[in-house]
């Protein structure tokens, strides 16, 4: 039986959208699962003799929001690359790059071990990480959206983020899993690293989608073409920044600072804060898709503004359901589920969203710059601004302020989206 151009075609889009995808998916993971261990790992690197647990878990915070800064760098280094040479080959580095680095996360020696030297490993690592995070998402949203079916850019972009949303997902359910079958001091002396030895053989899968993945088509023919000029982009990057800010700064809130916040705040057991974060993630999964569809029928804009408003509006009613004590468990577990589902609906649209902002010869650079640069701000620091601030004020709304504030400037910068359908 012949195969047509259109069956060949639609097999590469859906090669394209899995191996940009698996990447996504172990980044995520990672991060989430350190996010979890937060607390454990805080006691294993960075709580020398007399050190307090607080103080301890602001450096544990403090080394996650280094990653993301080291995130713009990637995308920068790994973007112009991607630019110039292709999209294949560089995803194929940054993931053998992720993967080994998070790999020796879970081999590491800890501060009783080597002493002061455990944090700076562990730092180091971390830094290596954040590299090749901010080279993975410029180039797989490339990949997604430019081998993406004509008025499908949505619904393919859409699946970077749903692979966040399943990596953080697959971290919880291991942290959780562990929790479960192994007992505290089990977990704590060398539970924690099982997570991050299994990035090995997911990254070697990984890397052997990538390995068969073609170049795309948009990349092959525009290699001829001019670049925008450097003041356009740089223009772009920002105002991509802004659009997705709020998306970055609640999506870390509530899917990832929320079990320590439970834990250290509202007295929350291990368990208990996972089974939440589990929650919210399940509802951001559950509304990806669904939001990245629609906005390629009714327009990036409306979809993205209403998930930003409604945090704006709800984040302090939610946050204060989970504090009353006289709550019950139905309704907290209905507040988290929502507060992912929201987030979901910023989150679909936006990588084609950015995707749309750069023509294909800086796509890798610009989208990656704009995302990364937004990230490493306000997903990075949301750890280290909400525990510094708690722990400095004693108010416990702070995560909540700080999801709203920042989705309020986002809905001013997606005020500037053409009110139409994408393409």
């Amino acid at each position: 039986m012949k195969v047509t151009f259109e069956e060949r075609g639609t097999g590469r889009s859906r090669r394209a959208l899995v191996a940009g995808s698996v990447g996504n998916f172990i980044e995520w993971y990672e991060f989430g699962v350190y996010g979890y261990f937060a607390t454990i790992i805080a006691a294993r690197f960075f709580t020398p003799e007399g050190g307090s647990e607080a103080e301890a878990l602001v450096k544990t915070y403090a080394s996650f929001a280094l990653a993301f800064f080291f995130r713009p760098v990637g995308a920068a280094l790994f973007g112009r690359l991607g630019d110039r040479i292709g999209r294949r080959p560089v995803l194929i580095l940054v993931i053998v790059l992720m993967t080994g680095a998070t790999t020796l996360i879970g081999v590491l020696p800890t501060y009783a071990t080597v002493g002061a030297l455990a944090p700076w490993l562990l730092t180091f690592l971390r830094v290596l990480q954040g590299l090749s995070a901010g080279g993975e998402f410029g180039g797989a949203v490339s990949v997604m959206t430019e081998f993406a079916p004509p008025g499908r850019r949505g619904l393919y972009g859409s699946w970077q983020s749903f692979t966040v949303a399943l990596g953080l997902l697959g971290g919880a359910g291991a942290a959780a899993l562990l929790a479960t079958v192994l007992t505290e001091d089990q977990l704590g002396d060398w539970g924690w690293r099982l997570p991050f030895l299994l990035t090995l053989p997911l990254g070697l899968g990984a890397l052997w989608l990538r390995l068969r993945l073609d170049e795309t088509p948009a990349f092959r023919e525009a290699v001829e073409r001019t670049s925008p000029p450097p003041r356009e982009v740089a223009r772009a990057v920002a105002l991509g920044a802004g659009r997705i800010m709020g998306w970055a700064a609640a999506g870390y809130t509530f899917l990832v600072v929320l079990p320590s916040y439970l834990q250290s705040t509202l007295d929350a057991s291990f368990q208990q804060a996972l089974i939440a974060t589990v929650l919210a993630n399940l509802g951001f999964a559950l509304t990806i898709v669904p939001a990245g569809l629609l906005s390629d029928r009714i327009g990036r804009r409306a979809v993205m503004l209403t998930g930003a408003v409604l945090v704006v509006v709800l984040a302090v009613p939610l946050l204060n359901l989970l504090q009353d004590a006289g709550t019950s468990n139905a309704a907290k577990g209905a507040a988290v589920l929502g507060a992912g589902a929201v987030v979901g609906l910023m989150a679909g649209p936006g990588p084609a969203m950015l995707a749309e902002m750069f023509p294909t010869t800086v796509r890798y650079t610009g989208l990656g710059l704009a995302y990364a640069l937004s990230n490493a701000v306000f997903s990075g620091c949301a750890g280290l601004i909400i525990t510094e601030t708690v722990e400095r004020t004693g108010n416990v709304d702070v995560p909540a302020y700080y999801a709203a504030a920042t989705c309020a400037v986002s809905v001013l910068a997606l005020l500037t989206l053409p009110a139409r359908k994408a393409s």
